[in-house]
């Protein structure tokens, strides 16, 4: 399995462009095996990074993390087509947007696990 967090800040006077963008990737994330796990709101920062002339007004404003069965399911998603095609109305549909590929490191064994 592959999780994806997207960081993202909609833009909140393109509803129209979100939508579009909702209506093809939906139908892309379902042939690609993926799902929403969980959705988050970023409501502070503490450190770090704030969006310019804002205090303490995170970049992005929302965290989404999909589970993705393989990285080859990742790749036909932001590799396909239809994906492409849809770039410049998600470029309207948010003011950020930045996906990032993470692992659970729970999962991989530290040194001291390693070892024994």
């Amino acid at each position: 399995m592959v999780t994806v967090l997207a960081f993202v800040t909609i833009a909140e006077d393109a509803p129209e462009a979100l939508a579009a963008y909702f209506r093809v990737t939906e139908p892309l994330l379902q042939r690609a095996g993926a799902r929403i796990v969980k959705r988050f709101a970023i409501n502070e920062v503490l450190l770090g990074k704030t969006a310019a002339g804002a205090s303490l007004r995170p970049v992005s404003r929302t965290v989404v993390m999909v589970d993705y069965p393989s990285r080859e399911a990742v790749d036909m998603v932001f590799g396909s087509a239809e994906y492409a095609a849809v770039i410049p109305i998600r470029d309207r549909a948010f003011l950020d947007y930045t996906i990032t590929i993470v692992e659970d490191l729970t999962t991989v064994p530290t040194p001291q696990q390693s070892t024994s």
